[in-house]
Formats: C-alpha cells, structure tokens, sequence
C-alpha cells in the first residue's frame, strides 16, 4: 500500500484545519464507544443464562466487537491515505497491517452472523396468544421494548404492557409484545443491512487504495466506486432518521460521526489523487 503525507492548510502546532477535525470526530467516537461497551454490559444482565457457549458470550458483545473492527480499519486507512509516506512502507509495516486488516474483517465477520443469528432467533420466538404479562411475572424475564429492559415482577408486570399477545425469545431470557416483537425485528434488520452497507463501502475505499497505489487515478472502475459509495452513505443517512424515530439519537449521533470519519478518508484520497496527478503532469513536462 501506498501512504502520502498530503499537503493541508497550516494550523497550530504544525495541524491542518482538516486534520483537527478528524481528530474531534475520532475522539468523540472513542466516547461512544465507551457507551456502547456499557449497552451491552446492561443488556447481558437480562440475557445470560447458565447454558451460554463460547459464541453466545461473543454474540452478546457484537456490537463492541464491531466497534473495535471497524476502528482499526479506520485507523489503518489513515495511516496508508494520509499519514505515512511511500518510504515508510517496509515489508515488515505492511504484512503488520495486512494482520490487523484480516483480523479486523474476522472480527466484522463475526457480526454478522452475530446479527444474523439474533434474526433467525427473533424467528424462533414462541408466541402467547390470550394472555397478561402478569402470567409470566414469576418466570424470571425481563420485558424489552425498543432496546430498552425492565426485570418483569409482579409490581410492573401491569404497566408495562397491556397486550394479550407476547413472545418469549428462543433463549427463554426475554419478553415482549406484538409491538415491541415488531420493533425488535426491525432493529435487528437495521443492525444486518448497516453492517453490510458499511462492508460495501469498506470495499469501494481499497479498490480506490488499490487503484491509487499504481497510479491510477481515473476511469471507469473508480467513478462506479465513487458512485457507490455516495449511494451507500445515502443509505446509512436514512438509517440516521430512523435511528433518530425511535428515540436513539446517540446512536444517529453515532452513525453520523462514522459517516463523517469515513468522508474524512475520502478526502484524502482525492487529495492522494491530485498529488498523483500533478506528480505526472511534472513527469511529463
């Protein structure tokens, strides 16, 4: 891979403007990834059991997992797009980050079908028809809604739904009702269809890399590339609206730094390109 030190405005401290908006936006995603740590210790305590294997422990950290994956990635492609110059690519940095690259996909892979298997038991979920949430107050279950959980007892089991209609999760942990299963559902299809949108995008950025890396800086292979990727951020935009309709605006807030974060590579691959291109132009003449 090929890095280039880029030119940018001056600033402070020897940092363009560009460059310290990076660093807010990488720094605030840091934050959030703190939060999210702690969304998945709090929906552990209402859905570990005792039987949980190896997979069942990883799946429930997914979205960390991801997270982690996804900000290596992050941090390798600013270091190939922008920070690091040709000359600093020995054999040695680059098998590094190739390393890390395939981890990180392992990692993003294991999402997926983390995502995937949350889908598949949604489907398996055991319906009860006729019934109260106060029958079920003496199970030992937490009731969700909307990403949220309360431990079910006898004292809320009234307020919290009155449907005649609930489902049990396939791991027996959890309940909701029809219009929380609704919502479930939806979300854990929002979760798929994000991470996939983000692969599709990883994909169109190391073809541009790749490309970029020979010298190529024009055709029509890179102008599909460029054209999907602004189709792609379009899709993750909407997953922003919705994100913000249900009431999680940390995680459109979240999405919209992503967003923001892979723009900024981007960047500095059109910068890379321009450099590319004046280096031939001065060759040529």
């Amino acid at each position: 891979m090929t890095g280039q030190a880029g030119a940018t405005r001056s600033a402070p401290f020897g940092i363009g403007y560009g460059q310290w908006i990076k660093l807010v936006v990488y720094s605030l995603l840091l934050v959030n990834f703190a939060y999210y740590i702690l969304d998945d210790i709090n929906r552990l305590a209402h859905t570990y059991h005792d039987d949980w294997q190896w997979f069942d422990w990883t799946s429930a950290f997914a979205t960390s997992l991801d997270e982690t994956g996804w900000f290596v990635l992050l941090f390798l492609l600013e270091l190939e797009t922008h920070v690091l110059s040709d000359a600093a690519f020995t054999r040695f940095r680059i098998i590094a980050m190739q390393g890390a690259r395939v981890l990180c996909y392992l990692v993003i892979g294991h999402a997926v079908v983390a995502y995937g298997d949350t889908l598949l038991d949604l489907a398996s979920s055991v319906q009860h028809v006729g019934t109260t949430l106060c029958r079920f107050s003496q199970q030992d279950l937490s009731f969700t809604r909307n990403l949220a959980y309360w431990a079910l007892d006898g004292t809320n089991c009234s307020e919290l739904s009155s449907a005649t209609t609930f489902y049990v999760f396939a791991q027996g942990q959890v309940i909701t009702d029809a219009a929380g299963m609704r919502v479930e559902q939806q979300l854990a299809w929002i979760d798929m269809i994000e991470v996939l949108v983000w692969l599709g995008i990883l994909a169109m950025i190391e073809m541009q890399v790749h490309l970029q890396d020979r010298g190529i800086t024009q055709g029509r292979v890179l102008g599909v590339a460029r054209t999907t990727k602004i189709l792609l951020y379009s899709v993750l935009w909407i997953i922003v609206v919705y994100w913000a309709y249900r009431g999680h605006w940390l995680f459109a807030w979240d999405e919209s730094l992503w967003i923001l974060g892979f723009v900024a590579i981007g960047m500095n691959l059109s910068q890379w390109r321009e450099e590319i291109e004046a280096g031939a132009i001065e060759e040529a003449g």
